[in-house]
C-alpha cells in the first residue's frame, strides 16, 4: 500500500483552451503576441526606472517591483500554454505542476500587496506631502516590499504544502491550462477539507488587509483632491494616481469575477476564459497603462532613446 503522502499520479494532462487545430494555431499567434508585449513592456519599464535617476523615488520603486512580478507571473503560465497549442498531448509532471502552483500563488499575492503599498504611497504623497520623504523613506519602502514578498511566500507555502499532502489516484486530467488550486482539488481521491479551510483563511487574510487599506487610502486621497481649489491642481493630483486606480480595478476586478462568482454562474470553459484576463491580459496592460498615462515615464523613454542614438 502506497504511503498517503505520495501521489500515485506522476503526471497531469492539461486540457488547455481548445482542441481544434485551426483554433489552436490562431490562439498560439494571439498569446505569443501578448506574451511578447508583456515581456518587452515590463522589461522596458524596469530598464527605464533603473537608468533614469529622476525615477528613483518610492512610486517608481514599487512600479519596478510590479513590473518584475508581472514579468515573472506571466512566465509561469504562458510558455507552457504556448506549447499546449503545438503539442497533441499537453503533459506536465507532478513536480512541475506543484512548482507552477507555488509560483502562481507567490506572484499573485505579491502583486496584491505591491498594489496595496502603491496605494499607501499615493496617500502619503497627496495627503501628507510635507512628510513624504520621512513616511516613505528607503527603509520604509524596503520594509513594505519585504512584507509583500513574505506574505506571498507564506501563502504559497501554505497552498502548496497542503496540496502535496493530497493523493491523486487515477484521475489526472486537469480541465484548465495551468495547475490552479480548484481544478487540482477536484482530482484528489482523499479529503480536501484542510485545503479548503486553508484556502478560505488565506483568501480572508488577503481581503482583510489589502482591500480596506486601498479603499481608506483613496477615500482620503479623493477628499484631499476635492479640497484643492484650482481645477488644474485637482487634475494634476488626480493624474498621479489615475494609473494606479485603473491597474487596481483590472487586477482585483478580474480576480473577484473569477473566484467569487457562484459555481452555477458559468461553466468550466467560461472560468478558463475569464482566468485568461488576470493571468495574461493584466500583466500585459500594466506597463502600457503606466507608460501611456505617465509623463515622467514618457519623458524617461524619450531621454533614453535619444541617448541611444549614434
Amino acid at each position: 500500500m502506497a504511503p498517503t503522502n505520495i501521489s500515485l499520479v506522476t503526471e497531469f494532462i492539461l486540457v488547455g483552451l481548445a482542441d481544434k487545430h485551426d483554433l489552436q494555431v490562431l490562439l498560439f499567434c494571439v498569446f505569443l503576441t501578448m506574451y511578447m508585449v508583456t515581456a518587452l513592456g515590463n522589461l522596458g519599464l524596469m530598464i527605464l526606472v533603473l537608468l533614469n535617476s529622476h525615477l528613483h523615488i518610492p512610486m517608481y520603486f514599487f512600479l519596478l517591483n510590479l513590473s518584475f512580478i508581472d514579468l515573472c507571473y506571466s512566465s509561469v503560465f504562458t510558455p507552457k500554454m504556448l506549447m499546449s497549442f503545438l503539442l497533441r498531448k499537453n503533459v506536465i509532471s507532478y513536480t512541475g505542476c506543484m512548482t507552477q502552483l507555488y509560483f502562481f500563488c507567490f506572484f499573485v499575492v505579491s502583486e496584491c500587496y505591491v498594489l496595496t503599498s502603491m496605494a499607501y504611497d499615493r496617500y502619503v504623497a497627496i495627503c501628507n506631502p510635507l512628510l513624504y520623504n520621512i513616511a516613505m523613506s528607503p527603509k520604509v519602502c524596503l520594509s513594505l516590499m519585504f512584507g509583500s514578498y513574505l506574505m506571498a511566500f507564506s501563502d504559497a507555502m501554505a497552498h502548496t504544502g497542503c496540496m502535496l499532502r493530497l493523493t491523486f489516484c487515477d484521475r489526472n486530467i486537469i480541465n484548465h491550462y495551468f495547475c490552479d488550486i480548484l481544478p487540482l482539488l477536484q482530482l484528489s481521491c482523499t479529503s480536501t477539507y484542510v485545503n479548503e479551510l486553508v484556502a478560505y483563511v488565506v483568501v480572508i487574510i488577503n481581503i482583510i488587509v489589502p482591500t480596506p487599506t486601498i479603499f481608506i487610502s483613496y477615500f482620503f486621497i479623493i477628499s484631499s483632491i476635492l479640497r484643492i481649489r484650482s481645477t488644474e491642481g485637482r487634475a494634476k493630483a488626480f493624474s498621479t494616481c489615475s494609473s494606479h486606480i485603473i491597474v487596481v480595478s483590472l487586477f482585483f476586478g478580474s480576480g473577484a469575477f473569477m473566484y467569487f462568482k457562484p459555481p452555477s454562474a458559468g461553466s468550466t470553459d467560461e472560468g478558463k476564459i475569464s482566468s485568461i484576463f488576470y493571468t495574461n491580459v493584466v500583466p500585459m496592460m500594466n506597463p502600457l497603462i503606466y507608460s501611456l498615462r505617465n509623463k515622467d515615464v514618457k519623458f524617461a523613454l524619450r531621454k533614453t532613446l535619444t541617448s541611444c542614438k549614434f
